[in-house]
Parts: structure tokens; C-alpha cells; sequence
């Protein structure tokens, strides 16, 4: 039977004195795509339906940065940081060369990490993000989503209203409450409190001449939902604009985690993106 994001085990590497704890699943050979995670997120925070279809043809490794769920060491108040906590996690695994997925926080995190130079990227993916400088409004959008009363707060923070959006929404509570062995702990104000410091700073810091994007060389994939109330679609239209190799995609009636309400849609553009 095939690893799943349901049932891969928690591996650990050492660096830089963090003990990292990460999953791999996928073919053994090939680029591996390696996935940065969301505000407060951990490893079982991710869509199984995602992770197991872009794992079909590609190794995926999905972790859990410094002081986040089952991983040691402190999280960090700067955005700057966490990319090289997570650059010293990729090269403790030895990889010659990695693509990245990041997802929010994570986007800025993929930003950070392109033009570095101590690990290879080759191709980076960024959904629901927004560049330095760019417009947020999370705890703004947080405090609301939890003032609903929602059955779980992603319903309100990474949907739309709409009937279909939250039905959508729903399914994806579903599918990422699957694993029930060795699932990581909730994330608490440990991590939530220097996340939120890093995001709302890299968000106030202005980019003159959005000279970070115009840094990233790599062919970049950009995708955002239509009415995403945290990270607002124009950063995805700032983004496409000042990244020199960039393809935006934006879709419909979707809210931050559009990507978990199209799963299947996603993946296929991403593995249009890599393979290409």
C-alpha cells in the first residue's frame, strides 16, 4: 500500500540545533516539492486530497518549521528567519535541488528562499500570499472568523460565505482530520504570537521598486481565491506583475485556502507548472 499524507510516519532531522520533524511520501527519485505552511499551521493541516495527488509522480516532503507542532527550537518574529530555518531543514536532507509550495505565510517564506543560493530552487508555487509590502488584514479577519461560532474556524478564515464554498470548506475539514496516529498538537501562542509579529512586519516593510519579487528568477506559479479577506487578490496581481517569470491564476467564489476548495483543479495546475 502506497504512504499517504494519512499514514507517512514522522521522520526527524538535527540542524542548527532544531530537531525538525517532517513526512515524505511519493516516488523515491525525481525533484521533490517540498511544502511551506500556512499561520499556525502543521504538518496535518494540509489537504490529504492535495498532498496524495501531487505525491503521484513527485516526492513531497511537508514539515513542521522551528518551534511549530513536534519540531524543537523557538519560532521566530521574522519572516526573514523562519526561510532560514527552513533553508537549513532542506539542506540537512541532503537535496541537491527542491521546488517549493507555500502557502501563505508560507508564500513569503518561498519569496525569501528563491534567490538564496545555499539550496537549489528550480520552480516555486505561491497560493493565498502577498508580497513585502503588501495589504493584509489578518488579525482583523481572524478575530471575525472566530466571532462566527464556526464549527472549525477555517470554515469563515479560508471560505466564502457561499453554499458551495462552504460545502467545499467542509469537506476539506474533513479530509485534513483524517489522520488519527501521530498527529501534530494544535499550534498555540507560542507559535501564533511571532507568526503573526512576522506576517503583519513583512507586510508594513515597503520594497522599494518590489525588489524582492524582481530578485526571484525561478518560474513562478501564483495562485489566489477571489475573495480572499486576509491577503486581498491584488497582492496576487502585484505579485504577477513584479515577479520577472510569473503565471497568476485566480479562482472563483474562493476565499484564503482556495486551493483546498479546488483541490483537484490545483493540483492539476501545479503539475502542469512543474512539468512544463
Amino acid at each position: 500500500m502506497s504512504i499517504t499524507l494519512e499514514t507517512a510516519p514522522t521522520l526527524h532531522v538535527e540542524a542548527a540545533g532544531i530537531r525538525f520533524a517532517y513526512r515524505r511520501l511519493g516516488p523515491k527519485t525525481g525533484i521533490p516539492l517540498v511544502l511551506l505552511q500556512h499561520f499556525t499551521g502543521t504538518m496535518d493541516a494540509w489537504d490529504p486530497l492535495v498532498v496524495n495527488a501531487l505525491a503521484t509522480d513527485r516526492p513531497v516532503i511537508v514539515f513542521n518549521n522551528a518551534g511549530v507542532g513536534t519540531s524543537t527550537g523557538t519560532v521566530p518574529d521574522t519572516v526573514e528567519q523562519m526561510a532560514i530555518d527552513a533553508e537549513t531543514f532542506i539542506a540537512a536532507l541532503g537535496l541537491a535541488e527542491a521546488d517549493l509550495l507555500g502557502f501563505s505565510l508560507g508564500g513569503f517564506l518561498a519569496q525569501v528562499l528563491a534567490p538564496r543560493t545555499k539550496v537549489k530552487i528550480r520552480k516555486i508555487i505561491i497560493a493565498g500570499s502577498a508580497a513585502k509590502g503588501g495589504e493584509e488584514h489578518l488579525l482583523q479577519v481572524v478575530e471575525d472568523a472566530f466571532a462566527k461560532g464556526a464549527r472549525d474556524v477555517r470554515l469563515p478564515l479560508f471560505f466564502t460565505p457561499s453554499q458551495s464554498s462552504q460545502d467545499a470548506g467542509g469537506a476539506f475539514i474533513d479530509r485534513a482530520a483524517a489522520r488519527t496516529v501521530e498527529r501534530d498538537p494544535d499550534s498555540g501562542e507560542a507559535v501564533s504570537n511571532p507568526q503573526a509579529k512576522a506576517i503583519i512586519g513583512w507586510c508594513a516593510e515597503t520594497d522599494p521598486g518590489h525588489a524582492s519579487l524582481q530578485a526571484i528568477r525561478q518560474p513562478a506559479l501564483i495562485v489566489h481565491g477571489s475573495d480572499d479577506t486576509m491577503f486581498p487578490s491584488i497582492n496576487a496581481y502585484e505579485m504577477f506583475k513584479n515577479t520577472p517569470d510569473a503565471t497568476l491564476i485566480i479562482y472563483p467564489d474562493s476565499g484564503h485556502g482556495a486551493l483546498f476548495q479546488y483541490p483537484e483543479t490545483f493540483v492539476s495546475h501545479v503539475k502542469t507548472f512543474l512539468d512544463a
